[in-house]
């Protein structure tokens, strides 16, 4: 089948979208040290390491000859144009970043961002959650965005409270247990 009739991404010229979604208009790009150092190093890695190993095998594919069947040549374009476009919003998100140090923090005794929480839900169940930038957000670590749901309900309540949780599930009350502000880096 001719080219003409098959749309392929890899020669359409169309980006696809960045994986994480842009922030909203007035939010702030909130990030604790250790989350901003960890995009400045995807950022080199990528930079410094990643995209010349691939314009080096993509020079070497475009001088095999026919670039049409190549399959170095035509995963390489691919992979640059992802680098590229990680890049793009790497830089983005470092120039926007407020990096906030929950070292700082002077009030702890209260739920800010950088904060990790321990609260109760109705049913007695404990859960410790750190609140991160929503770059740094890792559920996996139990790190919630500081837009998040959780984290909105949380922030600047003091241990012992009890907050409402608005959750697609419906409403839940959870009691704030204990509150603490690492002295190493949130994320890290």
């Amino acid at each position: 089948m001719s080219k003409a009739f098959v749309r392929e991404e890899a020669e359409d010229g169309i980006d696809p979208p960045d994986e994480t979604p842009a922030l909203p208009a007035g939010i702030r790009n909130y990030m604790t040290p250790a989350g901003h150092r960890q995009l400045q190093e995807e950022q080199h890695r990528l930079l410094r390491v990643e995209r010349p190993q691939v314009v080096e095998t993509v020079a070497w594919a475009a001088g095999n000859g026919d670039r049409s069947e190549n399959g170095d040549y035509i995963y390489g374009k691919q992979r640059l144009r992802e680098i590229d476009r990680r890049l793009r919003f790497l830089t983005k998100r470092l120039e926007s970043a407020e990096i906030v140090d929950p070292a700082q923090q002077k009030n702890r005794d209260q739920v800010f961002f950088g904060a990790t929480v321990t609260y109760a839900n109705e049913r007695g169940a404990e859960t410790t959650v750190t609140i991160v930038g929503v770059d740094e957000a890792d559920l996996s670590r139990r790190q919630v965005s500081w837009v998040s749901p959780i984290a909105r309900a949380l922030i600047r309540a003091r241990e012992g409270d009890i907050v409402e949780l608005r959750a697609p599930s419906g409403i839940e009350q959870i009691e704030i247990v204990s509150i603490r502000y690492d002295t190493g880096d949130a994320a890290g």
